[in-house]
């Protein structure tokens, strides 16, 4: 986990300057609605779907933590997939983590009143193993951008591999519990969670195609790195990171062939699009 959370932040920030991530983020009434679509629907949406399906405490806890984690990595890669606009993928995926940061540590003893959580611990944790490498990467990206764009391709793939290695053995290591999953309506949950993360993105995403896809599949894709440490790391039982990591394979299968289907659309919309010959 740690390998893998570590890899990704080093990898994003080495891929990034300043201006890129910073941009974007001047456009006052879209970041208003990116923040409200992550951290108050989406949280109020997992705890909603805890109740209506009646889901193991557990496995809420891991619902709640995807609905309070937002940021995800991996939002620049969809938002490639999906020609959307880039330029704000990438400014609201590092704006959502940082405020992730600060956020789970306090939101997370309001909801769980009845469940022992260390807000201090979870932020140190969130700053150690994110921000700080983020900076530190971003700095090297800045000083010395040969170094970065050498290192960036190696730390890549070394964050895939870490990320397969987790979910393989997270699965080994709690099989019990992965297949339990199967007859609580989990799956369901995460689902659902993800198809209301998405239809709450695209509506509030603005009038701007580009930026709706990007809001909706941000919203839809949480913060698997910052769930993974907060429910490895405050939490006894195994199945709230089992929740965590179906929900994240769940969200996987879903959004990469939705991201593709997004981009081929643009692309077919350009073909068929006429072509104005001058006399």
């Amino acid at each position: 986990m740690i390998a893998f959370v570590l890899s990704s932040m080093l990898a994003m920030g080495l891929g990034l300057t300043g201006g890129e991530i910073i941009a974007p983020l001047r456009r006052a009434r879209l970041v208003t609605l990116t923040l409200v679509a992550n951290f108050v629907l989406m949280p109020a949406a997992a705890l909603g779907l805890s109740i209506l399906l009646r889901l193991d405490e557990p496995l809420g806890v891991g619902l709640l933590l995807l609905g309070t984690a937002a940021g995800a990595p991996f939002l620049p890669k969809l938002a490639q997939l999906a020609k959307g606009d880039l330029a704000f993928a990438v400014g609201a995926m590092v704006l959502l983590m940082v405020i992730t940061v600060g956020y789970l540590p306090v939101v997370l003893p309001l909801f769980l009143p009845g469940v022992s959580v260390n807000p201090a611990k979870i932020a140190r944790s969130l700053f150690l193993l994110m921000l700080l490498p983020l900076a530190g990467a971003l700095a090297v990206r800045a000083w010395f951008p040969n170094v970065a764009g050498r290192t960036k391709p190696f730390l890549d793939r070394f964050s895939n591999l870490s990320l397969i290695l987790l979910v393989v053995l997270i699965t080994i290591a709690n099989v019990s519990n992965v297949v339990a999953v199967f007859g609580t309506r989990g799956i369901l949950a995460g689902i659902l969670f993800i198809a209301t993360g998405f239809v709450v993105g695209w509506f509030l995403g603005g009038a701007e195609v580009s930026t709706r896809r990007v809001l909706a599949l941000g919203t839809a894709q949480r913060n698997i790195a910052a769930a993974l440490v907060v429910g490895s790391q405050s939490f006894t039982d195994p199945k709230v990171v089992v929740m965590v990591v179906v929900v994240a394979i769940v969200s996987l299968l879903i959004l990469m062939p939705l991201s593709r289907k997004l981009g081929n659309s643009v692309s077919d919309d350009a073909k068929r699009s006429p072509v104005l010959q001058r006399p």
